[in-house]
């Protein structure tokens, strides 16, 4: 088991790096949610991609995802979209209120 303590929005995440080193042909990832892994939708898709390249599956607890299917990569690529919409939802959210000009009375 592999697990940073870093948010998933951070380059550098040397515990998924090493993960991604030991996995060989027949192996499995195994996450508790696609937010987990990447940091955008590009980035999921790039490192699931490397993945399916390298003869290694991809699973989602949360999302009961598994991309050894056809549709099981249907559905990760919408979930992946779903996921960074939301985050962006967030973000901008979150931004909205640091820029809120200030109400006097």
């Amino acid at each position: 088991m592999f697990a940073d303590k870093k948010s998933g929005k951070d380059s550098e995440r040397e515990q998924l790096a090493a993960c991604l080193d030991y996995m060989r042909v027949g192996d499995t990832l195994v996450v508790a949610s696609l937010d987990r892994l990447g940091r955008s939708l590009q980035d999921l898709i790039s490192i699931v991609a490397d993945l399916r390249r390298r003869g290694i599956g991809f699973r989602s607890l949360h999302e009961s995802l598994d991309t050894t299917t056809p549709g099981g990569r249907l559905v990760f690529h919408v979930f992946a979209a779903l996921a960074e919409f939301i985050r962006e939802l967030i973000v901008d959210g979150t931004g909205v209120g640091e820029h809120r000009p200030e109400i006097r009375r």
